[in-house]
């Protein structure tokens, strides 16, 4: 069974297995690699890391144009309740919170800590169980810490998605030291190219990866490719 990855620029990520799709951080408007977000597929289940625009992105536009459920972190599930979307919001409209975890449509959703800063609770990431098997690590916005080696402790992770765009979050070469923390077998970069201000490509970062992570895989999808990972 192969899990497909399309990533849409920035932290954009959708994920489909066992048909089952989920989209993370569904920034489409201001993104100069994504598309409309009209015209990609329909979306199970949308989870967000945290509430900064270029996270957030159209979730709600989307939530109310699909009827997917919101994974998120309860002081967000708070405001989305406030914009309509109670029924929309997972467990019950409460969210999660962290080391919880969220099963929806098949997928189990871990809320893992992100050294970041948001406006509703606290940034997190994802630790993402999908129904035919693979496990994922999207990790949202955040600086390297120690206890990602926790998170390869309770999960054998398939694929990492680490920021690699420095100045807001880790740069390259600390997203290579936590693949090599978090024992992935596929390290995939995000976060960077989508405004000058960030690193422009992966270059830096996987070269580090090579040197510090020499078992963890390069996975570097151009913006709207879609690539399967068996």
């Amino acid at each position: 069974m192969s899990l497909q990855i399309t990533w849409y620029g920035h932290a954009n990520v959708m994920l489909r297995e066992n048909g089952v799709t989920v989209l993370v951080d569904p920034f489409f408007e201001g993104n100069r690699f994504a598309p409309d977000w009209r015209g990609i597929p329909r979306p199970d289940v949308i989870a967000v890391t945290h509430d900064h625009g270029d996270h957030l992105g159209q979730a709600m536009d989307i939530a109310r144009a699909t009827g997917a459920t919101l994974v998120c972190i309860a002081d967000l599930a708070d405001f989305f309740r406030e914009q309509g979307l109670a029924e929309q919001v997972a467990n019950y409209g409460i969210g999660g919170n962290i080391d919880g975890t969220l099963e929806v449509c098949g997928a189990k959703f871990t809320f893992t800590q992100a050294f970041h800063s948001a406006k509703h609770g606290s940034p997190v990431g994802f630790v993402i169980e999908m129904p035919g098997g693979h496990t994922v690590y999207h990790a949202g916005d955040t600086g390297l810490f120690g206890d990602m080696a926790l998170i390869a402790e309770r999960f054998q992770l398939d694929v990492a998605m680490l920021p690699i765009g420095g100045v807001f979050t880790m740069d390259g070469p600390l997203a290579a030291k936590a693949a090599a923390m978090l024992k992935a077998r596929a390290a995939m970069p995000i976060h960077y190219a989508t405004f000058p201000i960030l690193a422009q490509d992966a270059s830096v970062f996987t070269e580090a990866l090579a040197q510090k992570a020499p078992d963890c895989k390069a996975l570097v999808p151009e913006p709207c490719q879609s690539v399967d990972f068996a």
